[in-house]
């Protein structure tokens, strides 16, 4: 699946209804994205994944324009989170008012917690969420946890205890896991990182579509961001 944006084009790989290993009538909505350097078949994406599937989550990973086009750089954060909404615009318009968690490893992460409340999500899973740039711990970025947050999303939080980009406070977010071993790449043991999101989307699992905040909240944020 590809989607046109601001950015230019997205590719959506689905997991779920028409792909492999999916229910038939999905529960949620799982959209995950990766880093700033990365793509989407990330181990750790791969096992939250999996995780969301033998819950009856319909899953769709998402390789962001930039990375699409073969660059490493995000570029401007409004643009990218503006071009994450139409994406997320796409899905709802193909599943409906499904429960959305979205989420991501990194600057996905970031992406995906500072757009939650214009997506309309219920929650977020963020993966190697980078916390401070690597020796300047004065530049935190827990400000964009606790935006989503504050948009009345729940947050989890996975990271390595020796990720070189700082692990978020248990204040920063609804969940923080902390595993031992790891650095930012989670890939020492990419399945426990599938086992901490287990019971944090299991809650969406058993959860009736009806009332779910959506497609108006996407539609208002397009609408803001103008052609």
């Amino acid at each position: 699946m590809k989607v046109e944006t601001v950015q230019g084009v997205a590719e959506v790989t689905l997991d779920g209804p028409g792909g492999p290993g999916g229910p038939a009538e999905p529960r949620f909505l799982l959209v995950l994205t990766h880093g700033s350097n990365g793509g989407v078949d990330a181990p750790d994406l791969l096992a939250v994944r999996d995780v969301a599937l033998r819950l009856g989550g319909v899953v769709a990973r998402v390789l962001q324009p930039f990375r699409a086009a073969g660059r490493r750089a995000p570029g401007s954060a409004a643009r990218q989170d503006a071009a994450w909404l139409e994406v997320i615009g796409a899905l709802r318009d193909r599943f409906g008012a499904l429960p959305l968690v979205q989420g991501g490893r990194s600057n996905g992460a970031r992406v995906a917690c500072r757009t939650a409340g214009a997506a309309g999500a219920v929650g977020v899973v963020a993966l190697a969420f980078p916390l401070v740039p690597p020796g300047k711990p004065d530049r935190s970025r827990a400000g964009e946890l606790r935006e989503a947050l504050e948009a009345g999303a729940e947050v989890l939080v996975v990271n390595g205890d020796r990720d070189p980009f700082g692990v978020p406070g248990a204040a920063d977010a609804t969940k923080v896991v902390v595993l031992p071993g790891e650095r930012h790449e989670l890939a020492k043991d990419p399945e426990a990182a599938g086992a901490a999101a287990e019971p944090f989307l299991r809650r969406w699992a058993a959860q009736d579509a009806a009332g779910v905040r959506g497609r108006r909240a996407v539609d208002q944020a397009v609408d803001q961001i103008g052609p």
